[in-house]
């Protein structure tokens, strides 16, 4: 059985976020670059999918330019047998990555595609259930916990009224949430070793896939400084203050 994991290349989340000086985006430059965490929940999935011998190989896939090479690297480390990366300079949306990602589902014919239900540069959530929709194949999105037997996965999931649990026949969607793992740390021999495994590099037109852009962002802006806060004396002051001077009473 074969199981894909989609990995995005984000800005690292310890990494504090500046906007261009002309509005147009968010600077990457000289910034420290890392996988989506959300995906390295998937990725530590599917290898605990294998070790339980439930899995026989474990592909690592990656949408964007050439340095994407280091987070697939990356999560060959962590123990993925193989890398495909689909190079290429476009800003890639969400459909787009959908498409990349159903044309190597039909050429690799996985059983199961897990992957992070969110990038947290974008915050989509968006590509796990396009993927789903392109393929005709179920979905189980927000995974807290997942059991791969007889040919069909359980899955339960986080939902506002508590857990729910779907059992869905294979081949079949996952789309990882915080609570589901927690990933590995990887070593310096699994970063060696990782340099002798296979990576292969596709273009988009190789899989017949238009990646050009639907949207165009306008503007990105840093949110409004907060003001400080201050200490009342007693609740009097504070209900005066929330009345006439922060009007929410």
């Amino acid at each position: 059985m074969k199981v894909l994991v989609p990995v995005k290349r984000v800005v690292d989340y310890n990494v504090k976020v500046r906007v261009k000086s002309d509005g147009s985006g968010v600077d990457i430059a000289n910034v420290k670059m890392s996988m989506n965490p959300f995906d390295e929940i998937a990725l530590e999935e599917a290898m605990r999918l294998k070790e339980a011998g439930k899995v026989a190989e474990v592909v690592a896939v990656s949408c964007g330019v050439a340095q994407c090479q280091e987070t697939l690297r990356t999560g060959m480390a962590i123990g993925a047998d193989r890398g495909i990366l689909v190079e290429t300079s476009a800003e890639l949306e969400p459909l787009a990555v959908a498409k990349l990602l159903k044309a190597l589902a039909d050429k690799e014919q996985p059983q199961l595609i897990i992957l992070g239900k969110q990038a947290i540069d974008d915050d989509s959530n968006q590509t796990g259930q396009m993927l789903a929709a392109l393929l005709g194949w179920p979905q189980a999105t927000f995974a807290s916990k997942v059991v791969l037997e007889d040919g069909k996965v359980t899955v339960t999931r986080e939902v506002d009224g508590g857990l729910e649990t779907l059992a869905l026949t294979l081949p079949a969607i996952i789309t990882t949430d915080l609570r589901l793992n927690e990933p590995r740390y990887v070593t310096l021999p699994n970063i060696m070793k990782a340099k002798k495994k296979p990576l292969d590099t596709v273009k988009p037109e190789d899989l017949g896939v238009d990646v050009t852009p639907r949207l165009k962002t306008l503007k990105v802006s840093e949110p409004a400084k907060r003001s400080a806060g201050v200490k009342v004396p007693d609740v009097a002051t504070l209900v005066a203050k929330l009345r006439n001077e922060a009007k929410v009473i």
